[in-house]
């Protein structure tokens, strides 16, 4: 036989221990021969294929041959254990920025980390039903283009869309080109985000990814870089509500009990809670105050109130009253005021 022959034989007895073995199924050495003699064209005998599995042994495949009725081979371990894939399929299927087409361009990438028959049961494992994809491909160009630009040290620049009643991209700012440096990319509610650096504005702003068009990697050097020398991106999204901004602030919240949980979830264990009375405990925590907010508080209902500071409590109330009377406005068919609270001018998504 051949050399070349001979090293393709190796190459094809481990693709087909990778694809076809694991515990639960198994190949001897005599079905081995047949599938490379069938599918690939290579004659071998069994004392050839005890040869090439000590081979692919020393080479680090974790090859065990079982013993009993059905003797034979399988690959014990690979690189990432099928838990670990079902939980990158579940992320991939169930994220909003990653179109349909590219989901199962990913998983079907991901089914080949594993044997054919655990990959259909992890093709099957996850049903996602009514979640909505996105349908804009150039994200993934533009996550390439914002790593490029970091990794180099550069800015970048992009048009900026938002979504129309139409379900249609429509450019703000007349289409004007954006100017920022990049520092961070964050997923936040199952969309992906850019944090960067507004110059001009002298703040840190975040854009939606998916709706950055034809962005491009400018020569020039990011700025800003003392900005971010202390800046937590966990610490961020945590007191920013669906990438909403607004005045950071220490808010006061009364909470029951029962509703310990749920606050760590949102703002970690490092926050400080203290019991007020039998039932209820105060939690401080550092939030951007925004409509966001205020509808955070108001799903988790009247098991948690805004204490502090007045100021907050009282836009607060006034969000409530606002959204009461454009109910009780609308009776007729009328659309209702729409709320404005003072303190949160400054809350527009999307960092513009």
């Amino acid at each position: 036989m051949a050399v070349m022959e001979q090293k393709l034989r190796t190459l094809y007895l481990m693709e087909i221990l990778l694809e076809r073995t694991d515990e639960e199924h198994t190949l001897n050495a005599t079905e081995l021969c047949r599938i490379l003699l069938q599918e690939y064209g290579i004659s071998s005998e069994r004392r050839t294929i005890y040869s090439e599995i000590e081979t692919l042994e020393r080479f680090g495949l974790d090859i065990v041959k079982t013993v009993g009725r059905k003797q034979g081979y399988y690959v014990a371990s690979r690189q990432f254990e099928l838990p670990e894939l079902k939980l990158m399929v579940d992320a991939v299927q169930s994220s909003k920025f990653i179109t349909e087409k590219k989901s199962n361009e990913l998983i079907e990438k991901l089914e080949k980390l594993c044997s054919r028959a655990e990959a259909k049961a992890l093709s099957n494992q996850v049903v996602v039903f009514n979640r909505p994809k996105t349908e804009n491909e150039t994200i993934y160009y533009n996550v390439d283009q914002i790593h490029t630009a970091i990794f180099q040290n550069r800015q970048v620049t992009f048009q900026y869309a938002e979504w129309t009643m139409q379900k249609e991209l429509r450019l703000k700012r007349d289409g004007a080109f954006y100017e920022i440096s990049p520092w961070a990319l964050t997923w936040d509610d199952e969309n992906y985000y850019l944090v960067a650096y507004d110059e001009k504005a002298d703040m840190i702003k975040h854009y939606r990814v998916d709706k950055m068009l034809h962005i491009a990697v400018l020569e020039k050097e990011r700025v800003g870089r003392e900005r971010f020398q202390d800046f937590n991106l966990a610490a961020f999204a945590k007191k920013t509500f669906g990438m909403y901004g607004g005045t950071d602030q220490e808010v006061v919240l009364l909470c029951r009990k029962d509703l310990a949980g749920v606050v760590l979830d949102r703002f970690g264990h490092d926050i400080f809670m203290v019991p007020a009375d039998e039932d209820h405990f105060r939690a401080h925590v550092l939030v951007s105050v925004s409509r966001q907010f205020f509808g955070w508080v108001t799903g988790v209902g009247n098991g948690m109130q805004i204490l502090q500071p007045e100021k907050v409590r009282d836009d607060y109330c006034r969000y409530l009253r606002d959204i009461m009377e454009a109910y009780e406005k609308g009776r007729d068919g009328k659309a209702g005021t729409i709320y404005q609270a003072s303190c949160l001018v400054h809350s527009d998504h999307d960092g513009d």
